[in-house]
């Protein structure tokens, strides 16, 4: 019965901690936009920084002559 004098303050301290995570969380703005992230890890931007001269036809590779589509 005397481990609840610390298991209680402890669960407490676990508590304010997680509730302070949560308030930081949507104080510093991470739940605005939950769709933003999923879409810019489907994007190839990335790809074609990196390729010197990419073979014809790999992704994110934009022909000579063609404008990337936006949006």
């Amino acid at each position: 019965m005397s481990v609840l004098v610390y298991l209680v303050p402890a669960a407490l301290l676990l508590g304010l901690l997680g509730l302070a995570g949560f308030m930081w969380s949507l104080k510093t703005g991470q739940y605005e936009d939950l769709e933003g992230a999923a879409w810019r890890i489907l994007e190839d931007d990335d790809i074609e920084d990196t390729l010197e001269d990419p073979p014809e036809g790999a992704r994110g590779h934009v022909p000579e002559g063609e404008e990337r589509r936006k949006g």
